[in-house]
């Protein structure tokens, strides 16, 4: 419930988990007084001194005393020129050239449930009563400018949403220069922060450090989320591990240029901030026009890291992922993109099909080559029709013979680029970004379609829609492989070219609004050259995504451990593929290979147009355990146990069901070594007062948890796994 206090001036955001509280200093002043775990009340919310930090931290206009400051106030939407000399969370340039912002209280209102954002992705809620939100009105005096700060609780999740709407009422137009989502600021700086840096094949990998003084920055400037940085920051107590301690954590939903940073002032106060990247970066408002931030999700725990996972899991899986995909089981899947790459036709394609059956497979994902004249990735990107050489009678026969075969049938498209060799580039030069007489740059072969042009992305729309419509496709990979350079539009004046990466991110959440809702029946796949755009903006229109071009095992324990830590396992993709490894040309074993597969959306990367009859038959026993326990592994509590980035040889995690029932643990062996020690597992999230049943062994649950077992044999060769399957006795 959201509590307004008019006495002492303060606004309570509370559930049975936590507590969210705002103040209005000197009745104009938001400022920051608590998040963190529950409290009943807040009976001192403007307790936090204020001092007299000499003349370097200057008063406000006409204020009797030298001991308030708004450089030195704990605040939640600071401006810029007005005494604050810390980060802003917003800037303005008024028509006569100044930026000084300086924003006052002048109402709220508390709403029941939670408000949509016009043309962006955001949480939801199905009911009223699943939350409840508080819309505070700020203003300047003196410039008019109209700034709204929306805050959202969820009844049962440990979660504030925030977002914030700035309105031009004044005659003239004005320039944002910055427009962050949220800002909030800490006490104290007793934190290390947690982020998720990497790269193309070695995405999200795990970072900790302590916070230093000075302002830390992660960003994208690539016009996508990336594979560089992930749009989210966490702050975590010194001694806070996976299964204790507390833990902040702040998540974009929004898939373009973003910035999370922090910053450490001279008296150990610490500001947080999150949204859209304000390098290259302006937008113009006329005079009634609004601007909306992307959504930002606050989670917090008490329970560790685990805790804070868990929060963000449940909120993803119920209150962003749409559709009639968010709580059905996913297909397990056969790509036949490391079977046959670009060289395939209709009959190649129907043996693959026939043996990935066998196997028990029950989708087939045809990748890229099967449009236009693509027989490679420098050409026909755009044209989305049918590659006749391949296809001579077309696709629709293939998808027949596979819907035959009681198997759904996937395609990959990668609408947003165009391949100069193609009919729509030949057609439409001008409809790619570009910066007018500025060279292009090289990048895959292909161009950025500007999806912030509506004629474009209509006729992106008209395409797939006509395709579509004529072929019944169950499930579409949507691929984005190249980031953004020569950011500018054909058709936008000069004063608006700074918008372009914001106009294409709206272009391109239109897009894939209309083609969701046309096509309600597609699942559809996130990828961008693997999880280059992994974010909670595209998983509000595709409730998966393809974690990493790098199938690796040995890799993807790294990397999805850590991509575990934001998102839940259903929205992982991670198939078993051939070894040696066609990434990094590492062996591991078929068992480690299926138990991190299993460990997301189970699929296959094999060369299925060869039978292998020892690989087949541990194939065909991967996806019949996996069936079995389909349900636990997707939709189960994932329980990270032993971090593979704080122990390089070894790594565990467990699913524990929604009943708590039964679990399934697994342990991998990274590299072995002689005369190793003995290991342990604790397990987590079982019910305490129950006795689980383990092979014909009967153990109390708190015995697993709190003593743990034996990895008994060990685990004595590199990259191999071992799966362990617990059922709660009656």
């Amino acid at each position: 419930m959201i509590i307004w206090n008019p006495e002492k001036q303060f606004f309570h955001l509370q559930n049975s988990q936590t507590s969210y509280v705002i103040g209005i200093a000197h009745q104009r002043y938001l400022v920051h007084c608590y998040w963190g775990k529950r409290i009943a009340d807040c009976s001192q919310p403007h307790d936090y001194p204020t001092l007299d930090r000499s003349s370097f931290s200057p008063t406000p206009a006409g204020w009797p005393d030298r001991t308030f400051s708004l450089d030195t106030v704990l605040q939640e939407y600071p401006g810029h020129g007005a005494g604050d000399y810390r980060e802003p969370a917003f800037e303005v340039r008024y028509a006569d050239g100044h930026q000084v912002s300086n924003l006052h209280y002048v109402s709220h209102r508390i709403l029941p449930g939670k408000r949509a954002l016009d043309g962006l992705p955001a949480t939801w809620v199905s009911s009223p009563e699943e939350a409840q939100t508080l819309i505070v009105t700020m203003a300047d005096p003196v410039t008019h400018l109209q700034v709204e700060l929306s805050y959202t609780i969820f009844r049962d999740l440990p979660v504030v949403t925030r977002n914030t709407r700035i309105t031009n009422p004044g005659d003239t137009p004005l320039r944002l220069l910055r427009a962050l989502s949220c800002s909030l600021d800490f006490p104290d700086s007793e934190f290390e922060q947690i982020q998720f840096p990497g790269a193309w094949a070695r995405e999200r990998q795990l970072h900790r450090q302590p916070l230093n003084p000075g302002i830390t920055v992660l960003d994208s400037k690539r016009g996508a989320s990336s594979t560089h940085q992930q749009p989210f920051i966490g702050l975590v107590r010194p001694q806070t591990t996976e299964m204790q301690g507390e833990a902040w954590g702040l998540h974009l939903v929004y898939s373009g240029n973003f910035t999370a940073r922090t910053e450490v002032d001279a008296y150990q106060q610490t500001r947080v901030q999150l949204g859209i990247n304000p390098h290259g970066f302006g937008w113009e408002l006329q005079p009634g026009d609004s601007f909306q931030t992307p959504e930002a999700v606050l989670a917090w725990s008490d329970a560790g890291l685990n805790g804070l996972s868990h929060a963000l899991h449940t909120l993803y899986r119920d209150h962003l992922v749409r559709g009639p995909y968010r709580h059905q089981t996913r297909p397990v899947l056969a790509n036949n993109w490391e079977s046959t790459y670009f060289d395939f036709n209709e009959e190649k394609l129907l043996r693959f099909a026939h043996n990935a059956k066998a196997l028990g497979v029950e989708l087939l994902m045809l990748d890229d080559g099967w449009f236009g004249e693509r027989n490679g990735d420098t050409s026909s990107l755009g044209d989305w029709f049918v590659n006749r050489q391949k296809f001579p009678n077309g696709l629709r026969p293939l998808i027949d013979q596979v819907h035959a075969l009681e198997m759904k049938f996937g395609l990959w498209f990668e609408p947003e680029m165009v391949s100069r060799r193609s009919e729509l580039f030949a057609k439409h030069p001008d409809w790619i970004l570009n910066a007018g007489d500025q060279p292009l740059s090289e990048g895959r072969n292909q161009y950025i379609l500007d999806l912030g042009r509506p004629e474009v992305r209509d006729n992106i729309l008209e395409q797939l829609s006509t395709f579509l419509a004529s072929h019944p496709v169950d499930y579409i990979k949507w691929d984005m492989n190249r980031n953004m350079t020569e950011v500018g539009s054909s058709t936008a004046r000069a004063a608006q070219q700074q918008e372009t990466a914001h106009r294409y991110m709206l272009g391109l959440y239109a897009l894939l609004e209309a083609l969701t809702t046309r096509f309600p029946h597609i699942l559809f796949e996130c990828c961008a050259g693997g999880g280059g755009r992994f974010d909670p903006g595209m998983l509000y229109y595709m409730p998966q995504a393809w974690v990493s071009d790098n199938t690796d095992a040995a890799s993807r324990v790294h990397i999805q451990y850590a991509t575990s830590m934001l998102y839940p396992p259903i929205m992982q993709c991670a198939h078993v593929s051939e070894v040696p490894n066609h990434q990094m040309g590492r062996s591991t074993s078929m068992e480690m290979r299926g138990a991190v597969a299993m460990s997301g959306n189970y699929g296959l990367m094999l060369d299925l147009m060869h039978s292998n009859a020892e690989r087949d038959d541990a194939v065909r026993q991967q996806i019949d355990f996996y069936k079995q326990h389909r349900e636990l592994l997707q939709f189960g509590t994932f329980w990270r146990l032993i971090s593979p980035w704080e122990n390089p040889d070894f790594a565990a995690w467990m699913f524990v069901s929604p009943d708590r029932s039964e679990a399934l643990m697994m342990a991998f062996s990274l590299v072995s070594r002689a005369s190793a020690p003995l290991r342990k597992i604790r397990l987590a999230g079982l019910d305490p007062d129950a006795q689980y049943k383990l092979d014909d062994r009967s153990i109390g649950a708190d015995e697993l948890m709190y003593r743990g077992i034996f990895v008994d044999p060990p685990l004595s060769r590199d990259y191999v796994s071992r799966i362990w399957h617990f059922r709660r006795q009656p």
